[in-house]
């Protein structure tokens, strides 16, 4: 097995959580907040694939399908147009609301898409290329995909596991 296989495994199986977190939740729901100083599921989910598009993007000289497909335009959300996520307050994450799971799941399925597009192509030796000076040592395509992949697992795991509080209270 190639590492390609084992990083494109591994975006598969997030791609099964995302879709099995959001099925069936409605906009309520998607947007619940355990706390005020909480996320929602329709804030990670969203979290974690504009992560996942915006760094899959810059490493592999990509356009993010955030803008390319105008995805940016059908959430609708009052951020600015390449705003991640990362550092949100407490309003911003209130501010990502969704009509639909519908809308989740389109999204992170398009840039899953572009994902395994670029990592098919993957030759052992790319992921040796720098793809990140700021850091030190500098961050090589393997170490940013690892991160990404990691980043994504965790947020999926938060989740699944604030669905499973929801499901809670209701039962």
């Amino acid at each position: 097995m190639y590492a390609k296989d084992i990083l494109i495994d591994g975006f598969s199986r997030i791609r099964e959580e995302v879709h099995a977190i959001v099925v069936g939740l409605g906009t309520d729901e998607l947007s619940a907040r355990p706390s005020p100083d909480t996320n929602s599921i329709a804030w990670l989910v969203w979290h974690l694939t504009r992560v996942q598009d915006d760094h899959m993007a810059d490493a592999f000289g990509l356009e993010q399908v955030w803008l390319s497909q105008d995805w940016e335009k059908r959430f609708g959300l009052d951020l600015p147009r390449r705003d991640t996520g990362y550092g949100h307050s407490p309003a911003k994450v209130a501010r990502v609301r969704v009509d639909s799971g519908e809308l989740l799941t389109g999204y992170y399925d398009a840039v899953h898409e572009q994902s395994l597009d670029a990592l098919r192509g993957l030759a052992a030796k790319d992921l040796e290329r720098v793809v990140d000076e700021r850091w030190d040592p500098p961050v090589t395509l393997g170490v940013r995909l690892v991160s990404v992949l990691s980043d994504d697992l965790q947020h999926i795991g938060q989740a699944a596991y604030l669905r499973g509080l929801l499901q809670s209270a209701a039962a």
